[in-house]
């Protein structure tokens, strides 16, 4: 199937083939029939893109802020190399559409296959999309032209506006800013019976939206003819769906107003408030969030958790359920909106008179028509690009998942080192199949991992997935003759650990864990110049892991089981890496904060056979401005100080600091190692110290659960 993405470097956008997604529970597989295109959000990205790097570093400041703040810390190469990556990665666009739903997964009972659904959300650009069944609601077989609920998102955020405001039937309500959005706002708000009067730089009105009235917003009588229109009082409320760097829409806003109304944004505009109308009319200011209750909650849009009824009325899914009632009983219509339909092949045009226009054609809503092609339903696709090598020095490979590393590192630094061929890719489906294909151009892709573990001329499978189904793909890959790379940690329980050392022993294939730390230059240099595997030593290493909110999934004890087993463990290994003796103990301290409730605050106190002791400090709590990971090393005489891996300070008889441009954490390194082992050129013994210490960090956390 062939899905849009915008190239925010320049601004171009591009179709990119990739298999159609698997069905997963609560989630429903839907046919794309019409998707919109969104002249404000999409154009916006669109326009962006095109711009220079100047242009987007004056357009996005806070983004510019967070650059300087990596550059302080992991120095200038890594820090270009990271913005730039960022910038050249696809970005998926589209987020509302109609379609027809050819499966359901298990959960999904509102709809079944063959039904014809609005969806928003991951309803993008794309001839299949997997939609959350909290996102999606049945259109009745009442609304013959069904291309209107494609406006469905549009919908759904003019109508958590209009619940956001309070709007009470009979009310009198400005709208500002009279595009798409504010066309749908005031005829949602006609059909509730309400009285609109809307307002524009320019006259934008439609013989589809009845208005009480329409005033330029730039009329220096816009607020006596509001005043007159409303018996002297001022609207009842605002809705702002202008898009503009202006603040002019708050101003009018703020002006045209009675007594203790509401105005709510849902466009984008400047929002400076003047406190004196605020003040003597004790007005209210709200924004909307986007489509409604459940927006940007992983639990709702992704795990299809609604939350009752009983307590949120109108949540994204019934919001978009309203907004197709609406259609579907007549009380609006916005099928004049549809002002052109462009055939998805052909959406470039489509984006580039929304951009540039150069045929200076008059549009509103513009639709994507998708066509019935038989290629989209391919569960397995193959690259007209890629070139397979006959060098059998190459390592063939075969990439379970595509998630952010796999996309940012992995694919980047494998693909630079030359020493490895990407054979399959293997992906559930969403966004990132595609984008990792842009990184390294597979063989093949395929939403069923089975294919790479059948297929005889792949060697090494990285799995780089969620923490939960690592074990799972770690024992059936060895299990299958291949050799593995898992990205850490291995596996989250000492059961799950159990059955990967009974599947390794009876393996032919290696193992790999992604504890690239211990490969690292500094590190191999401080282990090398201390002896810290002859003489004993005592090492503290301090690791800013940074906050991460609550509801992330590395959070969720079943699919990531925390952030200690799933980052502390590198630290773990690295200790055991430059100690070189056996870890005999490791016990775990966490602090009690009820602001931190997540045990991502924690002290590592770490024993090893040659009686060197190690202290880990694991923190949520610091500043992002402070390195992250820092490693004090203290033995015979002398003072180690490793600096984020971009400086290294010695203390002995004198001082000398080196200091490098790169960060370099050792993945690189990691990799050749890989290739070395699987060539015969060196043993795999870093494994051994990954199973112990992923057991002890098991052991260790089991035990501070159990004591709170």
């Amino acid at each position: 199937m062939k899905q849009l993405f915008l190239n925010v470097k320049d601004g171009t956008v591009k179709l990119l083939n990739q298999p159609m997604p698997a069905v997963k529970d609560n989630m429903a597989l839907i046919e794309s029939l019409y998707t919109i295109v969104s002249a404000g959000t999409e154009r916006g990205l669109a326009s962006f893109g095109g711009k220079n790097l100047v242009q987007k570093a004056i357009e996005r400041p806070d983004q510019v802020k967070k650059v300087l703040e990596k550059l302080s810390t992991d120095g200038i190469v890594t820090t270009m190399e990271s913005a730039f990556h960022k910038l050249a990665e696809p970005m998926p666009m589209g987020y509302s559409g109609v379609g027809r739903v050819i499966a359901c997964g298990k959960g999904v009972t509102e709809v079944k296959a063959g039904d014809i659904v609005a969806m928003v959300g991951t309803a993008y650009h794309c001839e299949i999309n997997r939609v959350s069944r909290t996102m999606l609601t049945k259109v009745p077989e009442e609304l013959i032209d069904y291309r209107q609920a494609a406006f469905c998102a549009l919908g759904g955020i003019a109508l958590e506006g209009i619940h956001q405001a309070e709007v009470v039937p009979g009310e009198t309500v400005a709208v500002i800013g009279m595009g798409l959005l504010g066309h749908i706002v005031s005829r949602i708000l006609d059909a509730y019976g309400c009285d609109v009067i809307g307002y524009d730089v320019a006259d934008k009105q439609l013989m589809g939206t009845r208005l009480k009235a329409f005033i330029h917003s730039e009329d220096d009588s816009a607020v006596d003819m509001t005043k007159t229109l409303t018996r002297g009082r001022g609207v009842d409320k605002v809705i702002i769906t202008a898009a503009t760097d202006s603040n002019a829409p708050m101003d009018l806003a703020a002006a045209i107003t009675r007594d203790r109304a509401i105005i709510c944004m849902i466009g984008v505009t400047q929002m400076h408030i003047d406190r004196r109308p605020y003040y003597e009319r004790e007005l209210s200011f709200r924004i909307a969030r986007s489509y409604g209750a459940g927006r940007y909650d992983a639990t709702y849009e992704e795990q299809g958790i609604d939350y009752p009824i009983g307590y949120v009325r109108f949540t994204e899914g019934r919001n978009i359920e309203e907004f197709v009632r609406l259609l579907a009983q007549k009380r609006m219509e916005v099928s004049d909106l549809i002002t052109h339909e462009i055939p998805f092949e052909q959406a470039a045009d489509a984006y580039e008179m929304i951009t540039k226009n150069p045929n200076k054609e008059h549009y509103i809503g513009v639709l994507l028509k998708y066509s019935d092609n038989k290629e989209k339903w391919k569960t397995t696709i193959r690259s007209a690009h890629a070139k397979r090598t006959c060098s059998g020095s190459k390592v063939p490979l075969g990439l379970i998942g595509a998630g952010n590393f796999a996309r940012s590192t992995m694919l980047p630094v494998m693909k630079e080192s030359g020493k490895y061929e990407f054979r399959g890719l293997a992906t559930t489906g969403g966004v990132g199949g595609a984008q990792a294909n842009d990184i390294a151009s597979f063989s093949y892709t395929t939403n069923n991992y089975k294919k790479l573990l059948e297929d005889p001329e792949i060697e090494l499978i990285a799995v780089s997935t969620q923490h939960s189904s690592h074990a799972r793909f770690v024992v059936e890959a060895l299990k299958a003759g291949k050799s593995v790379y898992c990205e850490k940690p291995l596996c989250l329980t000492l059961s799950e650990l159990s059955e990967i050392k009974d599947a390794y022993e009876n393996a032919e294939g290696e193992l790999f864990c992604g504890m690239n730390r211990r490969h690292a230059p500094l590190i191999r240099q401080i282990k090398k110049e201390l002896k810290t595997d002859q003489i004993p030593a005592v090492y503290d290493f301090i690791a800013n892991a940074g906050f991460i909110p609550k509801d992330h999934w590395v959070h969720d004890e079943a699919a990531g089981g925390g952030r200690i087993l799933g980052e502390a463990c590198h630290f773990v290994d690295l200790l055991q890496y430059l100690d070189g003796s056996e870890l005999t103990d490791l016990r775990v301290t966490a602090a009690h904060n009820n602001a931190y409730p997540m045990n991502d605050n924690v002290l590592l106190t770490l024993t090893f056979a040659s009686g060197a002791i190690g202290n880990i400090v694991y923190s949520s709590m610091g500043s992002k401005k402070y390195p992250k990971e820092q490693l004090r090393i203290l033995s015979n005489g002398a003072v180690y100080e490793m600096d984020n891996f971009i400086r290294l300070k010695k203390y002995g008889s004198s001082k000398s600091v080196k200091e490098k441009l790169e960060q370099d954490k050792g993945i690189k390194a990691e990799y050749d190692y890989i290739c070395q082992v699987l060539r015969g050129k060196c043993k795999n013994t870093a494994i051994l110290d990954a199973f112990l210490g992923q057991e002890m960090l098991i052991k260790g956390m089991q035990k501070v659960k159990s004591s709170l």
